[in-house]
Parts: C-alpha cells; sequence; structure tokens
C-alpha cells in the first residue's frame, strides 16, 4: 500500500488507488488525498444528495457537488 500525506487530514494515510474523479482533479486527489479522507468526502456527498434532493446526472448538481468537494477537501485539490 502507497502512503501519502493527506492534505485534508494532514496526517500520513493509505493512498487511493485508482482516480476517484476523471481528469486533472481526480490526480490530484490521488495523489493528495487519503483513502480515509475520500471514504469521508463519499459519506458527506451521499448526504448532500439526499437532503438537498440532488440528481447527480444534473450539471448544476455536478457543479454543486464539486464545489463542495473542493471546499470539504479544505481546497487542496483546487
Amino acid at each position: 500500500m502507497k502512503k501519502i500525506m493527506c492534505k485534508k487530514l494532514k496526517k500520513e494515510g493509505v493512498a487511493l488507488d485508482y482516480l476517484p474523479y476523471p481528469g486533472d482533479i481526480g490526480k490530484k486527489i490521488q495523489e493528495s488525498i487519503s483513502k480515509e479522507a475520500w471514504e469521508q468526502w463519499v459519506s458527506h456527498q451521499t448526504m448532500l444528495i439526499n437532503e438537498m434532493r440532488l440528481t447527480p446526472v444534473e450539471p448544476k448538481a455536478r457543479k454543486f457537488l464539486e464545489e463542495e468537494m473542493k471546499l470539504t477537501m479544505n481546497n487542496a485539490i483546487s
């Protein structure tokens, strides 16, 4: 298991072994966000989708979720 210094949790953690998001953002996440921090985001994203009744395939919802992801990750992936 590859270890990285997680910019979100500010501690060493296990790196993701896949690109969790398309494009450059996915690469930045893989390089700087640990598996633990990513799992926290996925749980938070699920809560947002359910509570706000978002449809992730809609461009407006995807944009909102992407912005929330950046904020949640302490702008480490901007």
